[in-house]
């Protein structure tokens, strides 16, 4: 965790040891190319689904906010009358075959968090493959869904999409600008102006280089009962323990301290596993951790145990936009 940490202040702060690792850079940035040119010209074996496909993904390493933007695509489809099936890598996950349909009642460790968590809030049909394709393949055989939303993939040339949604650290941004290993970018800066949509996670409004979006906490929910608080239920001024395994646990302890809580803060590296032991903080406090975290501590709660719900708001323009998208891709049913 603290070499990671480490990294990730470079990239994002900057060092001048960063420079030794440009020629690895232009290793990368060369295969990344590679495969960018291969997928544009329609070489290699491209799998195209047969409804629309919409990738929600990211340039950068580390968390942007793509689970609740993928929340957000959901319920948004389904208020549009829209059935909605989402892939993901399923990172982390161990399931005992692949592809693999997520059901609430799994585990994380065999669905992965994120999908574990996405399936748990929104009943969406859900399959996790490292092979997107091949996952797109199994949902839309057992489902037949509108359309597909793609978790991250945005890197994944093997299957073609119709919509590239990427999201950006509004506070960090692109870091150093530089590609990976020397910097935080999967890909280079200027695969931003050809993808359809950039939002910028924690914008306070739309610019010329892309759509605003806020996380908004909304409610506090216990772990072992399901019982939802409001958020005055911790009064300004509390203090408690606060656990973020997220790709920006910061953004997470920003949060609680703007809702007037004294967070001490426990950063765990993304999609951590955890035990009881581990998380027995002292002094005794109430412990309040991300949705994400929560999928995984449910089996060992203590009473005090709550997360913090979260949903994301798109700006109204980006909202206007994606309507007219959709009416675009599924003109039959809008």
């Amino acid at each position: 965790m603290a070499l990671r940490d480490s990294l990730l202040d470079a990239w994002y702060r900057g060092h001048p040891a960063l420079a030794l690792l440009r020629p690895l850079e232009a290793l990368y940035r060369g295969v990344v190319r590679r495969k960018r040119t291969r997928f544009l010209a329609g070489e290699g074996e491209i799998y195209r689904a047969p409804v629309p496909l919409i990738v929600v993904g990211n340039v950068t390493v580390g968390g942007t906010g793509k689970t609740p933007m993928i929340l957000w695509l959901i319920e948004h489809c389904r208020a549009r009358g829209l059935r909605a099936g989402v892939v993901s890598r399923g990172y982390g996950a161990r399931p005992p075959q692949l592809p693999w349909r997520v059901r609430a009642g799994q585990s994380a460790e065999q669905a992965g968090d994120e999908p574990l968590m996405i399936v748990q809030r929104s009943g969406v049909a859900l399959v996790i493959d490292p092979d997107r394709a091949r996952a797109v393949r199994a949902l839309v055989d057992d489902e037949a869904p509108d359309l597909i939303l793609c978790d991250d993939g945005l890197q994944h040339y093997r299957l073609a999409r119709d919509l590239e949604l990427v999201l950006i650290d509004a506070a960090r941004g692109l870091g150093n600008r530089r590609c990976l290993p020397a910097g935080p970018l999967r890909e280079p800066a200027e695969r931003l102006a050809e993808v359809d949509a950039v939002l910028f996670n924690g914008a306070g409004e739309d610019t010329a280089e892309g759509f605003a979006l806020q996380l908004r906490p909304s409610a506090l929910v216990n772990l072992r009962s399901g019982e939802r608080r409001p958020l005055d239920h911790f009064p300004p001024g509390q203090a408690l323990h606060a656990l973020a395994g997220i790709g920006n646990p910061r953004r997470f302890f920003a949060t609680l301290e703007a809702l007037n809580w004294r967070p001490i803060e426990h950063a765990f590296a993304d999609h951590a596993r955890y035990t009881a032991e581990q998380l027995q903080f002292s002094p005794a406090l109430p412990l309040l951790m991300t949705e994400k975290d929560a999928v995984k501590c449910r089996d060992f709660a203590a009473e005090d145990w709550w997360y913090l719900a979260v949903e994301a708001q798109p700006s109204g323009a980006f909202i206007a936009w994606f309507d007219s998208r959709l009416a675009h891709l599924l003109p039959e049913r809008l």
